[in-house]
């Protein structure tokens, strides 16, 4: 059943279906002058208007109670750039707007992406990567420390690293993940950010691929806490909320969007192929000659 958005003075009343609106028009719970968006519109339009050209108008039916409700930012010029929760955090409180992205990044990426402002500022994106971030790195290497600690896995590495070694290297790798947060944000953005000029699919400028990276994996981060796999389910999930989200956010096909996510790693992939073989070569020129 096809839902349609509807917002009030820029903030989200709610998604319900046409029979809900067609019975709140008429009840007085939903305005004329309200906004209105549904899938496949290019932009948010008045209710009245969007309601007038849905077969079967001038008949109401009773509705059910609102359901999927999602919270967006002030409209935009487009529905897609309507604004994740983390971007209503004055309204929403700073710790539901928090969880409320992540929950919706992760389990719903195409409506998050497609919600998510293409503009505005770049330290609300940075603060919800350092977030996730640095809560991710601080669990997991706690949890790795605790398990070397109670001996386990000490016959792969305790040889390597005591556990005064291994302390110090905990403390200094937290102590720093802000900055390579950070650091690692601008770095991966400006790749991928290249990458889809290469491939023709730079419709926006670098500050949405650099919101695309922040809040990908601002979510994904969180999934690095899961003991043993979790660095692999958060490295997997976030290579496809970047495919997604740089789809939706610069308006380009999947297949670009594939395309330049993994294009560093073929790149860093045949480069490692090239250096083996010439290594090889090498190796063999070295060889004694008979």
């Amino acid at each position: 059943m096809a839902t349609i958005h509807v917002a009030r003075d820029g903030t989200n009343i709610g998604t319900f279906s046409t029979e809900e609106i067609r019975e709140g028009l008429s009840t007085g719970r939903f305005l004329p002058t309200d906004m209105a968006w549904e899938a496949g519109m290019p932009a948010w339009r008045p209710l009245s208007e969007v309601m007038a050209r849905k077969p079967g108008a001038a008949t109401p039916t009773p509705g059910t109670e609102e359901t999927n409700v999602l919270p967006v930012a002030p409209l935009g010029e487009s529905a897609a750039d309507g604004g994740l929760p983390w971007e209503l955090r004055e309204q929403l409180g700073f710790f539901k707007a928090y969880f409320d992205t992540v929950v919706l990044v992760l389990t719903k990426p195409a409506e998050a992406f497609a919600m998510m402002k293409k503009e505005g500022d770049l330290m609300g994106p940075m603060l919800f990567a350092l977030i996730g971030g640095c809560a991710g790195i601080i669990v997991s290497v706690l949890l790795n420390v605790g398990l070397q600690s109670i001996g386990f896995m000490a016959d792969r590495q305790s040889a390597a690293f005591g556990m005064g070694v291994m302390g110090i290297w905990a403390v200094g790798y937290i102590l720093l993940s802000p900055v390579l947060i950070i650091v690692g944000m601008f770095i991966a953005s400006g790749i991928l950010h290249l990458c889809l000029m290469i491939v023709g699919g730079a419709r926006r400028p670098f500050e949405t691929t650099f919101r695309v990276v922040c809040f990908s994996s601002g979510s994904t981060s969180l999934l690095s806490m899961i003991p043993f796999c979790g660095g692999l389910i958060a490295m997997v999930w976030n290579i496809v909320l970047e495919c997604i989200g740089l789809a939706r956010a610069h308006e380009i096909d999947t297949g670009k969007a594939v395309l330049a996510v993994l294009l560093p790693i073929i790149v860093c992939c045949g480069g490692a192929v090239l250096l083996g073989i010439l290594g090889g070569f090498s190796a063999l020129s070295l060889l004694p000659k008979h």
